[in-house]
């Protein structure tokens, strides 16, 4: 099928080349997602993500503040960044979910992979084009959805190929983005989103109800009411649950010692790290980095 006259479409559709960890990687899910399975809190991957919703409407949230959304966005996540996406009650919505690594260097080229790859590191990286455009765009998926079940000796280079093609035509077409965040909010959540931003950016330092209150000119009580209310989590679950996703990256890209981790992402006692990490993950962070980490992390450094 073809949704909108745009994008080819079904569900269950899944397009692989390679896995998560190797240099050059593709998944293309084209399903369906409600909001009775909605991400209870934001999450992360080690690699590239770019969320396409064929539905009205949905959010999407990035460092805990959330951005209107709907059919034909493209929301580009780059590792490591905390994000999860809300879908509304009611008829399942459709979307394809790409997520993807390339190298940012390649032998013969000086930096053009990075410029491509930078594109989704910007604070807003929503993509929102005319109706041309998207065609266009969502022609070079099509061409890609054609090819994937066919037996072509090619056909990973082809889809690697053609992947490219949309990332540059996205580059060359960005001073042409549209997009500009239409959530309808009232006051009150508007004052708590900016409250779980402040602490999506502030996590290393020394946070609490008490000191979010006085940042925010709120009291306490109220904060933590409305923030519970609006997220689901109390204020200190949502500091803690922020910093452990932060350790979570580096334990899974780093060669950092656990002992190490803990600081850097705002936990200074060693045995308080420990019990909350248990607590949020069901696991040890040593049990977690072995079942998780990246075959080559990177080497810490100071």
């Amino acid at each position: 099928m073809t949704v909108q006259n745009l994008m080819l479409y079904e569900d269950k559709y899944y397009i692989n080349v390679n896995e998560e960890n190797d240099t050059i990687f593709y998944f293309f899910d084209y399903d369906t997602r409600s909001a009775d399975i909605n991400m209870v809190f934001p999450h992360f991957h080690t690699f590239f993500e770019i969320c396409i919703p064929l539905c009205p409407e949905a959010v999407h949230f990035i460092e805990g503040i959330p951005y209107e959304i709907r059919a034909f966005d493209i929301v580009g996540i780059s590792p490591n960044r905390l994000h999860k996406t809300q879908y509304p009650a009611g008829k399942p919505c459709r979307r394809l979910i790409i997520q993807f690594n390339i190298p940012s260097t390649v032998a013969g080229l000086s930096d053009e992979y990075g410029q491509l790859l930078s594109m989704f590191d910007v604070e807003i990286p929503i993509f929102r084009f005319d109706p041309e455009l998207q065609k266009h765009l969502c022609g070079k998926l099509n061409d890609i959805y054609r090819l994937a079940p066919k037996k072509d000796p090619m056909r990973n280079l082809i889809i690697h190929q053609k992947f490219v093609e949309f990332l540059i035509l996205l580059f060359l077409n960005r001073e042409n983005n549209i997009y500009s965040n239409q959530s309808e909010l009232t006051e009150m959540e508007k004052k708590v989103y900016a409250v779980a931003g402040f602490i999506h950016a502030h996590y290393p330092e020394d946070l609490s109800l008490e000191s979010l209150a006085r940042e925010f000119c709120i009291s306490p009580s109220y904060l933590s009411h409305r923030f519970k209310q609006v997220t689901g989590f109390s204020v200190t679950d949502y500091i803690q649950m922020t910093r452990i996703r932060n350790v979570q990256a580096l334990l899974v890209n780093t060669s950092i010692p656990i002992t190490e981790a803990a600081e850097p992402c705002g936990f200074n006692c060693f045995s308080q790290f420990n019990r909350v990490f248990r607590k949020h993950i069901g696991m040890s962070p040593s049990l977690y980095r072995k079942q998780n980490q990246l075959p080559h992390p990177a080497q810490w450094t100071l």
